[in-house]
């Protein structure tokens, strides 16, 4: 992999990173997303975590998890759990948050930056214990939305906090292939 002596792990909340991106109005190109970080240092590993639901229909996350799973990401999952809450209504949990954590703190020894795509609060004990470490923790998520996508907590503990908007143009999907996606969509 091509890249300066800055050795990096990007660590993909899927299900955020999707969610930020259609709050901003683009879809990601994970293509191009590997390409840019692979400009600035040696990635070493592209997580991408999601939980799949799992029921007689094929997920329609299917086929970007197969196509990630193919071109150089690793791709964490496991299925969700249905269950009845308290006030009986039907819940799906699908958590990868301890997963992700867990490959972080096993990543730190071997790399100088994680880029961590999630705006979840949680991560915030985690950036910091990654930070202890000696690893840069730069964090993805977005405050161009109202609400912000982000817990202020997290963007303050990161060490460089980047909007995904100001990313649109070196990871957004391009108008051209995104209208080519949606035609696909509809007549396949």
């Amino acid at each position: 992999m091509k890249g300066g002596e800055n050795r990096i792990a990007l660590l993909i909340d899927g299900v955020n990173l999707s969610a930020s991106a259609k709050a901003l109005g683009f879809d990601i190109d994970y293509q191009r997303l590997l390409t840019e970080f692979r400009t600035r240092g040696t990635l070493l590993r592209a997580n991408y975590y999601t939980a799949i639901i799992e029921d007689r229909e094929p997920s329609s996350a299917r086929p970007l998890i197969e196509w990630l799973d193919y071109n150089g990401y690793t791709v964490v999952s496991k299925a969700t759990k249905e269950f009845i809450d308290a006030s009986g209504r039907r819940k799906i949990k699908g958590n990868m948050h301890v997963e992700l954590a867990v490959d972080a703190m096993e990543l730190a020894e071997h790399v100088d930056e994680i880029v961590l795509f999630s705006g979840h609060g949680d991560f915030r004990s985690l950036v910091e214990a990654v930070q202890r470490r000696g690893v840069r923790v730069t964090v993805v998520s977005t405050i161009s939305r109202q609400p912000p996508m982000i817990a202020d907590e997290l963007r303050r503990q990161a060490d460089v906090f980047t909007d995904l908007l100001e990313l649109e143009s070196k990871l957004g999907r391009e108008p051209q292939k995104r209208r080519l996606s949606r035609r696909k969509d509809r007549c396949g």
